[in-house]
């Protein structure tokens, strides 16, 4: 008796199971980007370190109000005043500069006025009265967490953990991925194809799809249907964490992914997903390495990247959630009743409707350039009116928001 396919949830449950873990190494914090952070980073100072003036203008005591002012000095940003506000004093004082002792308000410069060295109050009060001072930890306090683990790290986090004291970050080491396309109909592109031919289009769209991630890729192919020809390819890749395949993932007398692993020692974990497009997916084991069996046609090796090799390298980076996420979008036109496979339409989303693309043929790449998201539609739903509501995927950093 046949297996039925997987689940999605079961299929990607299983295969995030299997992700190797990498260890973690120390890098500078300026060749992080892109990374996910391996620990939870507590700052090593505070920030600010003193109350600071959000404003150009005076620091007095409100005490002191509605002056008159002796102004006795400057603080500016890096130069602060040594001195003490007194009685009846002022401080000139810059944005960014550290709030003398003894002042607890500043006025801006736009409500006062000067005449030489005494200030006058020419305007309205701040409310509250402290309202231009950046009290001392108001962005963070030294030891309390500045990022957790699991984030991934972009220009923010890299500024933020700078400001925290850190010149270097726990980041797992960069995944060594290996790209293989396979099939004789396929030719390296800039190539003439005949009409038996087609341009090898899906590896490199997978090396793009993974090219945002902390990964090193080696590509490789286009290898042609011959059992040989693809054990070769899967040895020379035996230092790769992660093999993604595209094509011969089948089982027709040309799809030779599945005996070329076993030729390599691999073992089959799963085959199969009740999904559409790629339901001939294939996820197999060799030692630590994880090699996923992705379908041939275009739309088919798209999605199943999307749902499941991106998924796979965000776990393995280190990512607090490494699956995408759906949100509700409503539909531009009728939706029909859903089959015996879970689907993932090509589509378009304007922020608030879906437009579902007129042609969702799994070998189209067409509409998949023109899409920027998917719409889901559970096996045997029902027809759903325009206007209605339905999850969505945004295809744009791999869904994850």
């Amino acid at each position: 008796m046949k297996t039925p396919p997987l689940p999605l949830a079961e299929a990607q449950a299983r295969l995030l199971a299997l992700a190797p873990t990498l260890p973690v190494e120390q890098r500078a914090v300026g060749e992080c980007l892109g990374h996910y952070l391996a620990q939870s980073l507590p700052a090593r100072r505070t920030q600010p370190a003193a109350p600071l003036s959000a404003m150009d203008g005076y620091a007095l005591r409100s005490a002191d109000l509605p002056g008159p002012w002796r102004v006795t000095g400057e603080s500016a940003a890096g130069h602060p005043f040594e001195g003490v506000v007194g009685m009846g004093e002022a401080v000139r004082i810059s944005t960014g500069a550290i709030v003398p002792v003894g002042a607890d308000m500043v006025l801006i410069q736009e409500d006062t006025g000067r005449d030489g060295a005494t200030l006058h109050f020419t305007g309205t009060l701040p409310e509250p009265l402290e309202r231009h001072i950046r009290p001392a930890g108001m962005d963070f306090s030294a030891a309390v967490e500045l990022i957790p683990a699991g984030t991934r790290i972009g220009p923010a986090q890299i500024a933020l953990a700078i400001a925290g004291g850190h010149s270097h970050l726990p980041v797992r080491r960069r995944l060594k991925l290996a790209v293989i396309d396979s099939g004789d109909e396929l030719v390296p592109p800039g190539q003439e194809a005949g009409l038996h031919q087609l341009p090898a289009s899906n590896g490199p769209m997978l090396c793009a799809m993974a090219a945002a991630l902390p990964v090193e890729i080696q590509a490789l192919g286009p290898i042609p249907d011959h059992l040989h020809a693809l054990a070769t390819a899967f040895v020379s890749a035996s230092d790769a964490d992660i093999i993604v395949t595209s094509g011969g993932a089948s089982v027709g007398d040309h799809d030779l992914v599945r005996p070329a692993l076993e030729a390599v020692g691999a073992t089959l974990d799963f085959w199969r997903v009740g999904i559409k497009p790629g339901k001939p997916l294939l996820v197999a084991r060799r030692g630590d390495q994880v090699i996923l069996g992705l379908p041939g046609n275009p739309a088919s090796a798209y999605v199943t990247a999307f749902l499941f090799l991106l998924p796979l390298l965000r776990t393995c980076a280190g990512a607090a959630a490494s699956l995408p996420r759906t949100i509700p979008a409503r539909l531009v036109a009728p939706l029909g009743k859903g089959g015996s496979r879970m689907e993932f339409l090509r589509a378009v989303w304007d922020g608030a409707n879906v437009a579902l693309d007129p042609l969702q043929d799994s070998g189209a790449l067409s509409p998949l350039a023109r899409a920027n998201a998917l719409v889901v539609r559970e096996a045997w739903a029902e027809a759903k009116a325009a206007g209605t509501d339905v999850p969505v995927y945004l295809l744009e950093n791999g869904g994850i928001a």
